[in-house]
């Protein structure tokens, strides 16, 4: 007989915002860690949110998250962290760190730099590591702060409050989820993209698009990500809509790098 089919899933997560700040955001490596990275190409520090020190530290904001999506100790195998806004504590390995919260002391690194796609890119890690064997359930921690140190050299969109979104993916019989990131440089364009992965999945499939997307339009029975969280708001989404019956499409859109990602649960 054939082997089962047993693939890896995003099967719950827990998100949470934050208040007030870390006191990582004081301390004074911050300062020189921001000046070094932006002196060469004449970017201003934020001087006032320094001396304030605005900011929450990723390993903090996702500690306490961890006991609640593994509960009873449950071990996992990997840990990735993910963001897209700079953590306040630049000089240390939060991802190693929240490993020693982290049930099983799994292995763990960080993804970031690429936007918003950088959550989907954690996935297909996670996915890759489970097809060698050496992966039985992953934890992705996804997190966004407030604050930037510096004037960027055009807008950005910041978070509007510190959050973090911890996903627990399981490995279960059947298919396992699908991660799917393409170049589409017109959120328009991206959202009739995704809109025909999500006819290809059948009727009753569920869809939750990210505030970029929803913004060229959001059809009925959709779930849309409210502005202010660019980067955790899709998932925040996912997080309420775990544990549910699939299948389920979450689709997020970077227009300034002009990626489409999109993740399918069976």
């Amino acid at each position: 007989m054939p082997a089962e089919t047993r693939g890896l899933r995003v099967t719950r997560a827990v998100a949470a915002g934050f208040d007030g700040h870390s006191a990582a955001a004081l301390h004074p490596d911050l300062r020189v860690f921001t000046g070094d990275l932006v002196r060469p190409y004449g970017l201003p520090l934020r001087e006032d949110l320094l001396a304030e020190g605005a900011g929450h530290d990723y390993g903090e904001m996702a500690a306490g998250l961890l006991e609640q999506a593994l509960p009873g100790g449950e071990p996992a195998d990997l840990l990735i962290l993910a963001f897209s806004s700079p953590d306040v504590l630049p000089a240390a390995p939060s991802s190693l760190r929240l490993s020693r919260h982290c049930p099983g002391r799994p292995t763990a690194f960080a993804v970031c730099d690429q936007g918003s796609a950088t959550a989907f890119a954690a996935l297909r890690i996670a996915a890759a590591h489970h097809r060698t064997g050496g992966c039985r359930r992953a934890v992705i921690v996804l997190a966004e702060q407030s604050a930037l140190h510096y004037r960027p050299a055009e807008p950005v969109e910041l978070p509007a409050e510190h959050r973090a979104v911890v996903l627990v993916c399981e490995e279960a019989p059947g298919e396992g989820m699908r991660v799917r990131q393409q170049t589409e440089e017109d959120g328009a364009q991206a959202l009739r993209s995704v809109l025909d992965q999500h006819r290809q999945l059948g009727p009753g499939a569920g869809l939750l698009l990210a505030a970029d997307l929803a913004a060229h339009g959001s059809p009925e029975g959709a779930g849309a990500a409210s502005p202010g969280q660019p980067f955790t708001g899709v998932w925040s989404l996912l997080a309420d809509r775990l544990p549910g019956p699939g299948p389920l499409l979450v689709a997020d859109h970077d227009r300034r790098l002009g990626r489409l990602s999109t993740l399918t649960l069976p």
